[in-house]
């Protein structure tokens, strides 16, 4: 039984994987009903107004916030439960198979993060530093005008790395072991630790359970994500895998993130970079050790070298996970 499982689910991540990958989330389909990490994240604003009381005492407010994230993580389950239930008693075997393979790869940004970096390197090229801090503001929490250009392709070769591990990944990895209901909750604790899991004064009690818990589900893919990196650095001439690996080994463990680290440093490595470091966000310093030994002053080059670098990684990833499933189906 376990065995069937597997291979069930291993099939749905393959075929979640080559859908986003080819088509993505289609810009049509965002316009006429949004996003479900949109969704998400409206039920999660919701509980959060609902539950959320500066008056309460921090013990009681890391109570309701245990509370909001079963509420979180319940729903979006139930609908999904709900849903798979349907497709299996009016639609052939086939038919609800890949309707659960399309329905997951709504949850998996692999081709959306490409997309996102890509166009960094595109304003840095075509509108100079201003096109550059313009694109970068799309995926990073910090003040783009504080930062020059190697802040600016910086910035984006860190998120591309930390959000290979949660938004690529991860999702993949739990849509493996459990399928579409392993994703739901996945990017439902994820949703919520970007919400409420900062340490704000607000949401440093009522977000703790959600910060705990998307640090722990994220602790396999981190590491995942690092490896998938180190890979597909031997398959470049222009990096370097054994300093990734270096990296990895030396530096991973001292970022704030228990995760974030891993990827952040193997890209460094294998990019002769160095990532992370002290930064600003919202006008505050948060100090970081840096990841990798490289240099600091990062380039509109090094930025598509870990273009190319993310998407040989997800080239890996992807073939690791239709050799799974082919074992599983044999």
């Amino acid at each position: 039984m376990t065995f069937s499982l597997l291979s069930h689910t291993l099939s749905v991540a393959c075929l979640a994987c080559a859908i986003e990958a080819a088509f993505g989330y289609p810009n049509w389909l965002f316009r006429k009903i949004g996003h479900p990490v949109m969704w998400i994240g409206a039920l999660i604003a919701r509980l959060d107004r609902s539950l959320n009381c500066s008056q309460d005492s921090a013990f009681r407010q890391r109570l309701w916030g245990m509370v909001c994230l079963t509420i979180l993580v319940g729903v979006p389950l139930l609908i999904v439960y709900m849903a798979l239930q349907c497709m299996h008693l009016l639609c052939s075997p086939l038919l609800a198979w890949g309707m659960e393979g399309i329905m997951a790869s709504t949850l998996i940004a692999q081709r959306s993060l490409w997309e996102h970096v890509r166009a960094v390197h595109t304003g840095l090229q075509t509108a100079g530093l201003a096109g550059g801090r313009k694109a970068v503001s799309m995926i990073v929490g910090r003040d783009p005008e504080q930062l020059d250009e190697a802040g600016v392709v910086r910035a984006a070769i860190e998120s591309l790395a930390e959000n290979f591990s949660d938004g690529v990944v991860a999702p993949l990895f739990w849509t493996a072991l459990c399928g579409l209901p392993g994703t739901t909750a996945y990017k439902s604790i994820n949703t919520a630790d970007s919400m409420i899991g900062h340490l704000t004064l607000r949401h440093k009690a009522f977000g703790w359970a959600s910060a705990k818990l998307d640090d722990l589900v994220n602790l396999p893919a981190s590491r995942l994500s690092a490896l998938w990196l180190v890979l597909a650095a031997l398959t470049m001439r222009d990096t370097n895998p054994t300093e990734a690996f270096r990296a990895v080994r030396r530096d991973a463990g001292h970022h704030r993130s228990p995760n974030a680290g891993w990827p952040e440093a193997a890209m460094a490595g294998a990019l002769g970079l160095k990532l992370a470091g002290p930064r600003v966000y919202n006008g505050l310093l948060v100090e970081d050790s840096w990841m990798g030994e490289g240099r600091a002053t990062a380039t509109t080059d090094d930025l598509w070298r870990a273009i190319t670098l993310y998407r040989r990684a997800c080239f890996i990833q992807g073939a690791v996970l239709v050799l799974l499933t082919l074992l599983f189906w044999l």
